[in-house]
């Protein structure tokens, strides 16, 4: 009988000459497909009259901004549907910080939005400081302003080079690389890592900046005075250049604000919309610097306002150094928190202060348990919930801490600016070219680590 139902044939009545037929097997369902002639098949379905082409760019295309998948939809070279796929670059970073400290959590947001890292850091410290309702000693916070809007030059410049290489102007792209290297050499010499750095913690700073950190932060502030007219010699009044993206990507400000979008995409279209200037923080309201706005909302526009965000972040880094002239404290009093406690390098360039160790390991054992006992168990953190938000180079970041309690988070969720921004891309690429959608994706820089986290 069993034999009989797996040997069975479908043969139902009606079925077409091209509908698959099937047998039941001891592996399920099976079924035979038949062909047909290639031409009836297109009779059947009315292909004569349909123009349209649907396809994949991405996501390994080296003009999607990483691995980013679009499904474009077209008529000849012209894009009538555009959707965004993502997750090719999902890590689980906000839910791996529910399963470390507090001070662990720096190390995986960090590595979210991968071009803004110190931006990563400090939202999220700022969070848990809200929770354990402490104050930022005020050299600690002008360090973080400082790494901030170094972090903001270099992302600036990535944006600007990878955005002209995806447009054809390598020369571009060769420079704003070069630029970068000057950004990611000074970061490298102030907090010991080029990216990554996991330098804000909560509390503070991880530690004070090196030795001669006055001289090189100057040196990098007038090479860069030097080198960033460079790009207006050479894009600005470029023809090309300004023929790919001038009134291309136009997102509207009602589009803008219907959508959530915010940074240089929100202020090309007219809107003043700076967390630094409407909503300060770390003191920013005390720093002279102006939001730059264009009111024509297009790849253009935002090319150009990334340019001027980048000479206001050197105007921010020279007050900054201006204030380190003050010595003081990097980290809150407080040795419950200051995580690891009193780390410092030591006269061999690496490690704790070699009389810190002598301190902890032959002289005092309640020091030696309780830093024992901060580094792996970490502080508890008042039960609550707490948001912060700041402007990182894409728009606002935000990030959202609930405690439950304990030594670790019960929940940290980032709202990035990237994939908020990223809805934008249907509406400045339908109804336009196909390369221009190139530039429209470019001139929103998404990053994927951040979309995706």
């Amino acid at each position: 009988m069993f034999a009989e139902d797996f040997d069975r044939r479908d043969q139902r009545p009606g079925r077409g000459p091209r509908e698959a037929t099937s047998t039941r097997t001891t592996q399920g369902r099976m079924f035979t497909i038949t062909g047909g002639d290639w031409d009836d098949l297109l009779a059947d379905n009315n292909f004569e009259d349909d123009e349209r082409l649907i396809i994949n760019m991405g996501p390994q295309h080296p003009s999607t901004h990483g691995v980013l998948r679009l499904i474009l939809e077209l008529e000849g070279e012209t894009v009538t549907q555009a959707r965004s796929v993502i997750g090719y670059l999902h890590t689980g970073i906000e839910k791996s910080c529910e399963f470390r400290t507090w001070t662990q959590g720096v190390t995986f947001v960090t590595r979210a939005d991968y071009l803004s890292p110190a931006f990563n850091e400090a939202a999220y410290c700022m969070a848990i400081e809200k929770l354990l309702g402490i104050e930022v000693p005020p050299r600690a916070e002008v360090i973080r302003v400082l790494l901030m809007e170094l972090t903001r030059i270099t992302s600036h410049l990535v944006a600007l080079a990878t955005g002209g290489m995806e447009l054809g102007a390598l020369t571009g792209m060769t420079a704003g690389f070069r630029e970068r290297e000057e950004g990611l050499h000074l970061m490298e010499f102030l907090t010991g890592l080029r990216m990554n750095m996991a330098f804000i913690r909560p509390g503070g700073v991880a530690q004070d900046l090196p030795d001669g950190y006055s001289e090189r932060i100057r040196q990098f502030i007038d090479i860069m005075r030097t080198r960033l007219p460079e790009y207006d010699k050479l894009l600005t009044g470029q023809p090309l250049w300004k023929a790919r993206t001038e009134g291309v990507g136009y997102l509207p400000l009602e589009a803008c604000m219907q959508l959530g979008i915010t940074g240089p995409v929100l202020r090309s279209a007219g809107l003043p919309w700076d967390l630094r200037k409407t909503m300060p923080y770390c003191g920013y309201e005390t720093y002279d610097f102006e939001v730059p706005t264009l009111t024509e909302a297009d790849c253009y526009a935002r090319f150009l306002l990334r340019l001027a965000e980048m000479h206001e972040s050197l105007k921010i880094m020279e007050q900054a150094l201006a204030r380190l002239a003050e010595p003081g404290p990097v980290m809150v009093a407080d040795a419950k928190i200051g995580w690891p406690a009193q780390l410092s390098v030591g006269g061999d360039g690496m490690g704790n202060s070699l009389n810190y160790i002598r301190e902890i390991m032959g002289q005092s054992m309640e020091s030696l348990i309780h830093h024992f006992k901060l580094v792996t168990e970490g502080f508890e953190v008042p039960p609550g919930q707490a948001y912060a938000a700041i402007e990182n180079p894409r728009g606002e970041l935000g990030c959202h801490v609930v405690s439950d309690g304990g030594t670790r988070p019960f929940r940290v969720h980032l709202r990035d600016p990237g994939f908020v921004n990223l809805q934008s891309m249907p509406a400045m690429s339908e109804g336009a070219l196909i390369a221009d959608v190139v530039a429209a994706v470019a001139s929103i820089d998404p990053v994927m680590g951040g979309v995706d986290r």
